[in-house]
């Protein structure tokens, strides 16, 4: 009987695994088990796929080779001393090693009036209120297309990079946006307080307003939404809306099954979990207590563990990312990294703004190592910086060149 790796979630870690498992000459049976429809897709191109600019179908992730894809069919239990899957079809199957890349899911916020009648509605998750959507798929992305085609007026709850491109997406589509974000500037996971004032001007010049320092707490409307009603008392007239409030990874499967789980599936240096032969990458994995949530270091441990099990790399570590966020829409585009607050013990900070030009960049260093930076309105350094943060290395003598040289 062959060896045979089963991967529960057939997102973008998993899609990564499977490729580069089979790049690095692995051989074993490899079966992805996706809940949704479609076989893996670059989630990353959703605001663009709601725009039009590119096909649900240019959005498919290549897999390797000889890998099995499932789709709707998820692994719904765990039998670690049998190793066996249980699936939601009610079918059973084995696995040698067994990689959890289950992903995350769209938190929704605790809203007076979130669902429809008796808990139903047109939303197409968890019965949300018609007019009210999530945005993590693209079933997701189709109903919010389609809602938005007869929409009048919308309005995105969460400011970070999610409700940020969708905010953009929406407007692009010819309809007034407005944000509500509860911190006090735009995506202030990565950028500076400076860096969100700008990003404000960007997105009003696309005719998205936003409300920082905000916070929603009731949607308007009986069967559809009509408005957001914000802490402070005011209302805002919307028959769209779009949650943007982050994720939580998904470790339920996990979870019940008796595996360590803290805010995501515990893995240590060889992305391993705490049960034999089980492995844990991409949005449900924590590692050294941290999530990060995002494209680069999934694909990072993906990676990894793709050599590992391969029999290519197995004295291979996995000591942390260092992960860039990226965006670039038309006009609206950002490049942030690292750490990018003003008083980091033994650091120093180079800053060049111009408001005419709307454009942001900082530079924080610790001697000649780039410990995060910020660019807004000009990504030109945005290649070079992000490689020397990376790979940690030294920059130039006078860093100022690298935000002020034309290329």
């Amino acid at each position: 009987m062959s060896r045979r790796i089963a991967v529960a979630g057939a997102g973008m870690a998993a899609a990564r695994f499977a490729q580069q498992y089979r790049a690095h000459g692995g051989d074993a049976e490899v079966v992805l088990y996706g809940a949704e429809p479609r076989g893996p897709y670059n989630r990353v191109l959703l605001a663009d796929v709601l725009t039009g600019r590119h096909d649900p179908e240019a959005t498919a992730l290549p897999h390797g080779t000889g890998t099995t894809v499932r789709t709707g069919c998820e692994v719904v239990g765990l039998d670690l001393v049998e190793r066996r899957l249980r699936l939601s079809g009610g079918e059973s199957a084995r696995y040698d090693e067994l990689v959890l890349a289950t992903g995350a899911n769209p938190v929704l916020p605790p809203l007076r009036g979130l669902h429809g009648p008796d808990g139903r509605g047109g939303g197409g998750r968890r019965g949300l209120k018609e007019g009210v959507h999530a945005f993590r798929t693209l079933a997701d992305c189709a109903r919010l297309a389609e809602d938005a085609a007869g929409a009048e007026r919308a309005v995105v709850i969460g400011g970070g990079v999610l409700g940020v491109s969708a905010a953009r997406a929406l407007a692009a589509l010819g309809l007034p946006v407005e944000i509500v974000h509860q911190a006090p500037y735009l995506i202030e996971r990565h950028l500076d307080e400076r860096a969100g004032i700008a990003l404000r001007g960007h997105l009003a010049a696309l005719g998205v307003a936003t409300y920082p320092g905000n916070r929603a707490r009731a949607l308007c409307g009986a069967v559809r939404v009509t408005g957001v009603e914000l802490a402070g008392g005011h209302r805002l007239d919307a028959d769209l809306v779009v949650l943007a409030c982050g994720v939580r990874p998904r470790t339920g499967l996990a979870g019940a099954a008796g595996i360590a789980v803290r805010s995501g599936v515990v893995v240590d240096d060889r992305l391993a979990a705490s049960a034999p032969g089980v492995y844990a990458i991409g949005d449900c994995a924590e590692h050294r207590g941290t999530v990060h949530g995002l494209a680069g270091p999934a694909w990072e441990q993906a990676d990894l563990l793709a050599a590992r099990l391969a029999g290519a790399g197995e004295g291979l570590r996995y000591t942390g990312s260092r992960p860039v966020t990226r965006l670039t829409a038309g006009s609206l585009e950002y490049a942030a990294f690292g750490e990018v607050g003003e008083d980091l013990p033994g650091t120093d900070v180079l800053r060049l703004a111009d408001p005419t030009r709307g454009s942001y960049k900082k530079l924080v260093l610790r001697g000649d190592r780039l410990v995060g930076g910020i660019l807004l309105g000009d990504l030109t350094a945005a290649g070079d910086l992000a490689r020397a943060y990376e790979r940690d290395d030294p920059l130039p003598e006078n860093p100022l060149d690298l935000l002020t040289t034309d290329r």
